[in-house]
């Protein structure tokens, strides 16, 4: 049996984890939140005292943290996983981190004798506890077709984008869609109210014609046409302004880096840069159809 160990049981890791002992895995998990072990403790998971004890004896370890400083901590500090990892372990970081991070992150586990793959995910928190997360992964072929069987146990869609670092760039040029989608999806909403269409109206003429999109159908902004979508329940998270912020940072920055225009992306990372400095940092990101409304 695949033995993993499990780093970070945040909103997003716990779901992960917990679908990973589901699926018949051997994993021992580890935070720095001692309750948020115990929780995932209570699922079948055996709880680790200290990241040395939950990576030795793994045959795969996976990750998810906050940042990229965080991910270089936990994988090279001084009593880091290479620190205790056993000789052909696999590293699976689903955190989602610059590209450049990642790449040297893929350089450094190479030096140490490990494999290191990038492999961030999108579909948020309901996504992460249904198991039907996609995964864009980077780093060799060899490192895929191990990971692969553990991806999954987690999620719905698995691709291997290339080499290392590509599953980033996949990941934050995929979130810098869907927060430009979902802020366009909400100024026609607004609009359609203001002139005269109520919600559920638009939605059914909208959502079966050209401008038919994700944010529409599957997270609609509006109260009322998608039963499970924040939007009916105040706006609570699924995924945070503060996550949606980060996302387009790194990849307005990563644009800057490759010389590729992104003007749409770059007001974007504007509007909810100002919804988080107004104290908006944990409202769902669909939640931006509160600025547009001129209601915060």
């Amino acid at each position: 049996m695949t033995k993993i160990a499990f780093i970070g049981l945040g909103n997003m890791g716990s779901g992960m984890c917990a679908n990973l002992v589901k699926a018949g895995f051997d994993v021992t998990a580890f935070d720095l939140n001692r309750d948020a072990v115990k929780a995932i403790a209570e699922k079948g998971a055996t709880p680790a005292t200290t990241l040395g004890d939950a990576v030795t004896g793994a045959d795969v370890v996976v990750s998810m943290l906050p940042a990229g400083k965080h991910v270089h901590t936990v994988y090279f500090g001084e009593d880091g996983v290479t620190a205790h990892a056993g000789e052909g372990t696999l590293f699976l970081d689903c955190s989602t981190i610059s590209v450049e991070e990642a790449r040297e992150a893929a350089e450094n586990a190479k030096s140490a004798g490990f494999t290191y793959m990038d492999a961030p995910v999108s579909g948020g928190t309901a996504a992460a506890d249904a198991g039907t997360l996609t995964f864009m992964v980077g780093g060799d072929e060899a490192g895929f077709a191990k990971g692969k069987p553990v991806l999954d146990a987690m999620g719905k869609n698995v691709f291997h984008a290339g080499g290392s670092g590509n599953g980033q760039a996949a990941k934050i040029a995929n979130n810098m869609l869907l927060a430009i989608s979902m802020i366009g999806t909400c100024e026609a909403f607004n609009l359609a109210e203001k002139l005269g269409l109520d919600a559920q109206t638009f939605y059914d003429i909208s959502s079966t014609a050209s401008g038919q999109c994700w944010s529409m159908t599957s997270y609609c902004p509006a109260p009322g046409p998608v039963p499970a979508a924040p939007s009916n329940r105040e706006y609570k998270p699924g995924f945070a302004v503060a996550m949606m912020l980060k996302d387009l940072r790194l990849a307005i920055g990563a644009a800057e880096g490759a010389g590729a225009k992104t003007p749409l992306g770059g007001h974007a990372e504007q509007i909810y840069d100002g919804l988080m400095e107004d104290g908006f940092e944990g409202m769902d990101f669909s939640g931006v159809m509160k600025r547009i409304k001129g209601e915060i």
